[in-house]
C-alpha cells in the first residue's frame, strides 16, 4: 500500500519566508480539492502545494 501524506492543522502563527515565486498552471478540479484541504487544515493553498511537492520529491523514484 502507498504511503499517505499527512497534513496537520496549522496554528495562526506566521512563519519565515525564503521562497521563490513562479507561475504554474493547475487543473480546476485540483484547485477545488486544494481548497477543500485548505479549509480543513487551516493552511493556504501555497503551503499545501509546497508540502505536497516536498513529499513528492522525497518519495520520487526515477526508473530508466
Amino acid at each position: 500500500m502507498a504511503r499517505k501524506l499527512q497534513i496537520t492543522k496549522k496554528s495562526n502563527l506566521k512563519g519565515d519566508d525564503g521562497y521563490k515565486t513562479f507561475s504554474v498552471r493547475i487543473k480546476e478540479e485540483t484547485v477545488e480539492k486544494l481548497e477543500e484541504i485548505s479549509q480543513q487544515t487551516n493552511r493556504s493553498r501555497n503551503e499545501l502545494i509546497n508540502i505536497m511537492l516536498e513529499f513528492g520529491i522525497e518519495n520520487c523514484e526515477i526508473k530508466e
